[in-house]
């Protein structure tokens, strides 16, 4: 029985971006179509078979060590960016400030979507679900730029809505409007997991 199980779950892509340079700030440019490959979304400044370490994992490598990139892109939901500028007064959040690779629509709770899912695309592009993507001050730096006296409201605003990062598994192209299949892991939830957090 295949460990990766198919479900009923789809979502449309909405959105898709690129950030060009990391050094220049966090914003992403929206584009049509994009290419995938095990480096990640072609032209990302995220992207990479490899990464440097950074403040996520300072329990595990030294800052800037060098670890394989399950980080090549961000994936947010429509709904529940919808629900994280209401909680701002905002009337949206705009993916380009999020840094946002992909928006989609379609999966509830998507956030805590089971890490290592898979979305699938139509032409057999898939990507692998890591972790959640906690909110940081850099989309807040964006969100104040837009919106004069908002930007500190967004970490509160968009905790547990923050979607998650993911890398390549097999390439090939996404489009606007692509309908993604989601795959989930066949397996329970480890029943220690909150006894491990607590640690």
């Amino acid at each position: 029985m295949p460990a990766l199980k198919p479900t009923a779950f789809k979502a449309v892509i909405k959105w898709i971006g690129r950030v060009d340079d990391r050094e220049a700030g966090l914003r992403s440019v929206p584009l049509e179509r994009a290419m995938l490959t095990f480096a990640g979304l072609e032209g990302e400044a995220h992207g990479g078979l490899t990464r440097a370490s950074c403040s996520r994992v300072t329990s595990q490598y030294a800052r800037g060590t060098e670890i394989a990139n399950v980080r090549q892109l961000s994936v947010l939901s429509a709904e529940e960016m919808a629900v994280s500028a209401a909680k701002m007064g905002l009337e949206a959040l705009q993916p380009e400030h999020m840094g946002a690779s992909l928006v989609i629509e379609g999966i509830p709770d998507f956030t805590y979507v089971p890490p290592s899912s898979r979305l699938q695309a139509p032409s057999g592009a898939v990507l692998v679900l890591d972790m959640e993507n906690r909110p940081c001050i850099l989309p807040a730096k964006e969100v104040e730029a837009e919106h004069e006296g908002y930007g500190k409201a967004f970490k509160a605003a968009a905790k547990g809505r923050r979607g998650v990062t993911a890398w390549v598994e097999h390439g090939g192209e996404i489009a606007l409007g692509d309908e993604l299949v989601l795959h989930i892991p066949d397996q329970p939830v480890w029943p220690h997991l909150e006894a491990a957090r607590k640690m």
